[in-house]
């Protein structure tokens, strides 16, 4: 899935506290103090190099107050920041801080230990065997409780009048009607963040399409887009996801690709056939999984349905709360929900 700028408002990332230098008594003890500090620093400096190559955290436990979330530049994964955040806050007395990242570098934080968890992965098999398996650095969380689903969309009126485009073998009937400035006189596939997890060119190029990927930018001007072509009838192709919450919107009917099948997206050079439906998943830094206490134990806990995160993240993106309001007003209407999240 996608990675970018949020679309929506997002708590600050504070950076790290400073450690507490060596207090001088008296002026006349100011160089050999100054020297002692210095050796201290430098050991801590040795100190930080190894956590950082290992991934070793320095929490202890619940000694520890402060969480580290990150957030992925999507709504709904927003919504999943947004509400654990507010719960460790006010009902588990922890600090959150949160760190805007890709997808990638969020994986990368999250073995250093600059990042404590990571709440919605689309599937990033090449950094789960890296930090998962061989330097164990990372470990699950378990499932969110959402299935994630990448494919291709035409909107609903266009379907209708075309009942044929649903099928990838007549898209190149319809590249004309799909073409943009952008495209160079081929049909345009409509993109979000170049950072996105996409196969697209791959599969255009495998299957002999008569396509051309031409990206909007980010994920709220991907919408802008949509909801443009929406406003004028006009015909699109998109690349598009679900859980998303503009599908309570605007009528999407995906394109069917060649079925997935086991395997057949291992090689990204060579896809050509449709994304998998993907069960959405939690990981934690290795240390902070171990040592957490009640925030660790917490995040574990936590997962919740699709219909639930689009109810967030339409707060967000349509009602244009912001998170933190977003995330207090459905915790106040879900008590049921989020008490069996917490720690007993």
């Amino acid at each position: 899935m996608p990675t970018g700028s949020p679309t929506g408002n997002t708590r600050p990332t504070h950076g790290p506290r400073p450690p507490r230098g060596a207090r001088t008594a008296r002026a006349r003890r100011a160089a050999r103090t100054a020297t002692a500090v210095a050796g201290a620093l430098a050991v801590l400096a040795l100190s930080a190099c190894g956590a950082a190559e290992t991934g070793r955290s320095q929490r202890a436990g619940d000694t520890e107050r402060t969480v580290t979330l990150t957030v992925p530049s999507w709504v709904g994964a927003q919504a999943n920041t947004a509400v654990a955040a507010y719960l460790l806050e006010n009902e588990l007395g922890y600090e959150v801080r949160t760190q805007q990242l890709g997808e990638v570098l969020a994986w990368d934080a999250l073995s250093r230990s600059d990042v404590d968890a990571v709440l919605e992965d689309w599937g990033h098999p090449k950094e789960e065997k890296r930090y998962v398996e061989e330097r164990k650095t990372v470990v699950s969380g378990g499932d969110l409780g959402v299935t994630g689903h990448i494919g291709w969309y035409v909107p609903k009126y266009f379907a209708d009048a075309h009942p044929d485009v649903t099928d990838w073998r007549n898209l190149d009937k319809y590249a004309e009607e799909f073409a943009t400035a952008e495209s160079g006189g081929k049909g345009q596939i409509l993109e979000g963040s170049p950072d996105y997890v996409t196969h697209d060119e791959a599969i255009i190029r495998n299957l002999g399409l008569d396509l051309k990927p031409v990206y909007a930018g980010s994920e709220a001007a991907q919408i802008t887009a949509i909801r443009k072509h929406v406003a004028q009838k006009k015909p699109f192709l998109t690349y598009w996801w679900t859980p998303q919450w503009l599908n309570a919107q605007v009528d999407l009917v995906e394109v069917k690709l060649p079925a997935y099948r086991e395997g057949c997206d291992a090689d990204p050079a060579k896809v050509a056939c449709a994304y998998p439906r993907t069960p959405l998943r939690k990981f934690l830094n290795a240390d902070f999984a171990k040592d957490g206490g009640k925030a660790a134990a917490f995040l574990k806990n936590f997962t919740w349905t699709t219909e639930q995160q689009n109810e967030v993240a339409l707060m967000i993106a349509d009602r244009k709360l912001s998170p933190e309001a977003a995330a207090e007003e459905w915790v106040k209407d879900n008590e049921a929900v989020w008490k069996t999240w917490l720690p007993k």
